[in-house]
C-alpha cells in the first residue's frame, strides 16, 4: 500500500507538471497563431488511451508515462515528422514565425514551470507558514553517526558557520555541506571554538550517502508513552523518567542511547533512569528490533522552533525567492556531477524520484515536491541539448545574432543525436535505481 501512494502521487505530480509545462508552449503559440496539432499527457507511440479532437488540436492520453508534448506545425520535433518540412511554409507554421516569436514559444514551458513552482509556494506560505530550528537553539549540541564523526564533527558540538559563513537554519546545514562544496565547519567544543577541516574528497561521499542522518540534534530521552506490551513498560519505566544510559555508560540523549542500544539485540541491558531525584536501574529483554517500546517527548519540548506566518503580501515576495533559490541550488547540484568524483553514480530515475514521496498521503509534502520537480524540469528542459527545448533555444539564439538559420537538415540530425543522448541518460539513471535495488 505504501509504494502503491508513492506511485499515485509520482503520477499526479508529473501529470501536473507535464500538463502545465505543455500548455506553456500551446498558449505562446495560440498567441503568435501557430497551429498546435497535437497536444498529449505521456507520449503515444503506436496508440493512446484517449484521444478527442477539438478545432485544429487533437487532445490525448498515451500510454508511456515518461514526459508529453504539444506537436507544433512547421517545428522538427520528437516527432521527427520531416515530410512536412518537405512542403512550401504556411502562414500559420513555427517555420514562419519571426525568430523572436518561436524563441518566446519554446521558453513558455520552463517559463510556467518556474511560475508554478512560485505559486505553490507562495500558497504554501500562506497555508502552512515556516517552521525552523535555529542553529543557536541547539543547547545539548548535534550527535553524529560514523559518517559524521569521519568528517571531523563530534557529539555535543555545536556548529556556529560553515566556511565562516553563519548558518540560521539547522536542516539546511547537510545542503550548504554539499552544495556550497563546504571546506571547513566552526564548532564550540567543550567551551573553544574548533575549526573543523572536511577531509578532501569527503563532499562526493555526502553525495553518495543520500541522507542527512550524519547529523542530527540531541534532546534528552524522557518517556513520553509506550507501545502496547513495551519491554520498557513490563520492566517498570514510567512516563516522565529521563533514561540516562545502559550497563552504566550514559547515554543521556535519544539518538545516541537508540544508537547504541542495537548492540543489545537479543541480550539482557540494565537500562538507567532519572526519576525525581533517584537515579534507577531495570534489567530490559531487547527483542531483535533492538526497539524497548518507548515514544520520545518531541524535540519542541526541549528546544525553541521559530514559526513564521504569512499573508498575501508578505508571501508573494519570500514564495518567489524560494524558487529563485531554488533554481540555483539545482544548478550546482548538476554542477557537482562534474565537480565530484563518482558523483554520476547518485544519478536516479523514476524510482529514485517516486521514493523521495512520503508513504501517506501528505498534501504539504506533495506540493513541496512538486514545487522541486517543477524547478528541476525547468532547469533540466532549458539545458542546451537538441531535443530539449534548450537544445532549439541554442539554434534560435544562433539565428538571431548570425542573422542565418541552421538549415533543417542539421536541425533533423541533432534532434536524433539529442534523443539518443536523452534515452541513454534515461537508461542509465533507471539503471543506477535497479542496480542500489539489487545491492539492498
Amino acid at each position: 500500500m505504501e509504494i502503491f501512494i508513492k506511485i499515485v502521487q509520482l503520477l499526479l505530480s508529473l501529470s501536473i507538471l507535464v500538463i502545465v509545462h505543455e500548455m506553456g508552449h500551446f498558449i505562446a503559440a495560440k498567441v503568435f497563431k501557430t497551429r498546435v496539432e497535437k497536444f498529449y499527457l505521456f507520449f503515444d507511440p503506436w496508440f493512446s488511451l484517449f484521444k478527442i479532437r477539438k478545432g485544429e488540436t487533437e487532445y490525448g492520453v498515451g500510454w508511456l508515462p515518461l514526459g508529453g508534448y504539444v506537436k507544433i506545425s512547421g517545428m522538427i520535433d520528437e516527432s521527427m515528422d520531416t515530410e512536412q518540412m518537405k512542403k512550401p511554409p504556411e502562414p500559420w507554421e513555427f517555420r514562419s514565425k519571426p525568430a523572436w516569436q518561436r524563441l518566446i514559444i519554446m521558453l513558455g514551458g520552463v517559463t510556467v514551470n518556474l511560475i508554478l513552482a512560485i505559486v505553490i509556494y507562495i500558497f504554501m506560505l500562506i497555508a502552512w507558514g515556516e517552521q525552523y530550528l535555529p542553529v543557536s537553539a541547539l543547547k545539548y549540541g548535534i550527535s553524529v553517526d560514523s559518517t559524521g564523526y569521519q568528517m571531523g564533527l563530534r557529539n555535543g558540538d555545536n556548529i556556529i558557520s560553515i566556511d565562516n559563513k553563519t548558518v540560521e537554519d539547522f536542516s539546511s546545514i547537510p545542503k550548504i555541506l554539499v552544495l556550497e562544496e563546504a571546506r571547513t565547519i566552526q564548532v564550540i567544543r567543550d567551551g573553544q571554538k574548533v575549526n573543523v577541516e572536511i577531509p578532501k574528497g569527503f563532499i562526493s561521499k555526502l553525495i553518495k550517502y543520500k541522507s542527512t542522518d550524519f547529523i542530527s540534534f540531541r534532546v534528552p530521552f524522557v518517556v513520553s508513552s509506550f507501545t502496547a506490551g513495551a519491554p520498557a513498560s513490563k520492566a517498570g519505566i514510567l512516563k516522565e523518567d529521563r533514561i540516562l544510559g545502559i550497563n552504566d555508560t550514559l547515554y543521556p540523549y535519544f539518538i545516541e542511547f537508540r544508537t547504541a542500544l542495537q548492540a543489545y539485540k537479543n541480550k539482557e541491558a540494565r537500562v538507567m533512569v532519572l526519576r525525581g531525584n533517584d537515579t534507577l536501574r531495570f534489567k530490559i529483554n531487547v527483542p531483535s528490533t533492538g526497539l524497548i517500546g518507548v515514544y520520545p517527548k518531541p524535540p519542541s519540548t526541549f528546544l525553541i522552533f521559530k514559526d513564521k506566518s504569512y499573508n498575501i503580501l508578505t508571501a508573494v515576495p519570500a514564495g518567489v525567492v524560494k524558487a529563485f533559490q531554488g533554481v540555483g541550488n539545482y544548478v550546482k547540484s548538476i554542477k557537482l556531477l562534474f565537480s565530484q568524483e563518482k558523483a554520476y553514480e547518485s544519478v536516479g530515475g523514476f524510482i529514485a524520484i517516486g521514493s523521495i514521496f512520503p508513504s501517506t498521503w501528505d498534501w504539504q509534502a506533495f506540493w513541496h515536491l512538486t514545487a522541486f520537480l517543477s524547478i528541476m524540469l525547468a532547469v533540466l528542459n532549458v539545458l542546451p541539448i537538441p531535443a530539449l527545448d534548450g537544445g532549439h533555444v541554442m539554434f534560435l539564439l544562433y539565428e538571431i545574432i548570425f542573422r542565418r538559420k541552421p538549415s533543417d537538415k542539421f536541425i533533423e540530425y541533432a534532434q536524433i543525436v539529442g534523443m539518443v543522448l536523452l534515452f541513454a541518460l534515461l537508461i542509465f539513471a533507471n539503471g543506477n535505481d535497479i542496480m542500489k535495488l539489487f545491492r539492498k
